[in-house]
């Protein structure tokens, strides 16, 4: 479409230019002649090549009106002029300039055109050549800009994806844990002490319950990112009394430790701490098997540490496996990868720092020290195993 324009174009002013050199040649009082009228439409025709190869037509043009000028006609040099024009516009402008002195020179000496009109003319050419070289370097600027738009959309799409997947890990991850050794436990007392099981089997319930709403929720904001998710706040510190709770339920031997004078923080630093601790205590209930788990939580000046240490057995398969979690030869599988994925980049984005190892004597430790000031997205340390307290 933009080519056959560009045709048109060109042929309505080869079409102009030469009805105007003709009604400046047959404006004498002579008689037109064949060759008058034969030389000016082949000067005009000419014009048709003008793009393809503007220095021969603009040879060619001012040839012919020389021989209108030899044969004793006054050719208004408008072929030439749009010849011209076509090398202003479309070369560079030094090459231009090479074509403007010869053709001023030989119009004014033919005394056809003026040099000041000449000039003018090449001026004209030389400013549409700037403004459409601005014109198209500001369309590809904003072709950039797009680009750059849509590469910053998918980064934060991919970003926004990530964080959602370890959101549904930890929900996951916490729920089925809960309710798959609940129901273990209640087989295990369901004909000795029925209303044991029954209790358990509650917890179970419960538990089920709050994990289909957490998903409920995060499969609202994945189906319509605008709207409302219809649920439960997002979890707090104030909520990890009733998780440690959840876990002693469950069997496993924990207690909070809270250090310091507790105070507001950001809801992503609270819901970050919240998780960290909770995917701790998932993998000690999964593998450590302790006799005792303490969840510290620290509040101090400018930064909020979370530690969850256990004594369990250092025989249930806790060698490091690489960089991961030491906890079990499991980590190895992508569920359990992802978990200490999820808390790496979630002490990376906060700035913070995050260690993880064996302790002298027996069992393990997880801790997170996330800063609470202005340390929010500063380069974090990367997460390193520590063999002691």
């Amino acid at each position: 479409m933009t080519i056959r324009r560009g045709l048109v174009f060109d042929l309505v002013v080869t079409v102009a230019a030469t009805i105007a050199e003709l009604s400046l040649l047959l404006n004498d009082d002579h008689t037109a002649r064949v060759s008058t009228v034969l030389l000016a439409v082949v000067s005009g025709g000419a014009l048709t090549a003008r793009r393809r190869a503007p220095w021969v037509v603009l040879l060619a043009t001012l040839a012919l009106a020389a021989a209108l000028v030899a044969a004793g006609d006054a050719p208004g040099g408008v072929p030439v002029l749009v010849a011209l024009f076509t090398i202003a516009e479309g070369d560079d402008w030094r090459r231009a300039l090479v074509a403007l002195v010869p053709t001023a020179v030989l119009l004014a000496a033919l005394s056809i055109v003026s040099v000041p009109v000449t000039a003018a003319v090449w001026a004209l050419g030389a400013y549409a050549r700037t403004r459409r070289r601005y014109v198209r370097a500001l369309e590809e600027r904003a072709e950039d800009l797009q680009r750059e738009r849509e590469y910053l959309a998918r980064i934060a799409v991919h970003e926004e994806r990530a964080s959602i997947a370890r959101e549904l890990h930890d929900i996951v991850a916490h729920s089925v844990t809960v309710m798959l050794l609940g129901v273990r436990g209640a087989r295990d007392v369901l004909h000795t002490r029925p209303d044991r099981a029954d209790e358990t089997l509650a917890r179970v319930e419960t538990s089920g319950e709050q994990g289909l709403a957490e998903l409920r929720r995060m499969l609202t904001v994945l189906r319509a990112p605008g709207a409302s998710a219809d649920s439960r706040p997002m979890p707090a510190l104030t909520d990890l009394d009733e998780l440690v709770g959840d876990y002693r339920a469950a069997g496993l031997p924990v207690e909070l430790r809270v250090t310091g004078k507790p105070r507001a923080l950001s809801g992503g630093l609270e819901l970050s701490v919240y998780r960290i601790t909770e995917e701790a205590l998932t993998n000690v209930l999964k593998h450590a098997r302790p006799s005792q788990v303490t969840v510290t939580l620290a509040y101090r000046d400018g930064s909020i540490d979370v530690a969850v240490t256990d004594d369990g057995a250092t025989g249930l398969a806790r060698a490091p496996v690489g960089d991961e979690d030491p906890r079990d030869a499991s980590m190895t599988s992508e569920p359990a990868r992802h978990g200490l994925v999820g808390m790496r980049e979630r002490v990376a984005v906060l700035g913070g720092e995050l260690e993880f190892g064996h302790r002298p004597g027996g069992g393990f430790r997880v801790a997170a020290r996330l800063p609470t000031g202005g340390g929010a997205g500063a380069p974090a340390a990367p997460a390193r195993r520590t063999t002691g307290e």
